[in-house]
């Protein structure tokens, strides 16, 4: 298997997603505090995923 670098959009894309998880269990924000845990989850995914295949 090949592993290739995520493009520059999904990165950014995927760092905003787990930022905001992160800063939503550290300070209360009524939408995103609920889905923390998910959002740094899917953060990590994204960047699996674009990593795994290949000009994402």
């Amino acid at each position: 298997m090949s592993f290739s670098a995520p493009t520059q959009v999904v990165w950014w894309i995927a760092v905003i997603v787990g930022v905001l998880g992160i800063l939503g269990t550290l300070v209360s924000i009524p939408v995103v505090s609920v889905y923390a845990f998910w959002l740094v989850a899917i953060g990590f995914i994204l960047l699996a995923v674009a990593t795994i295949v290949k000009g994402l």
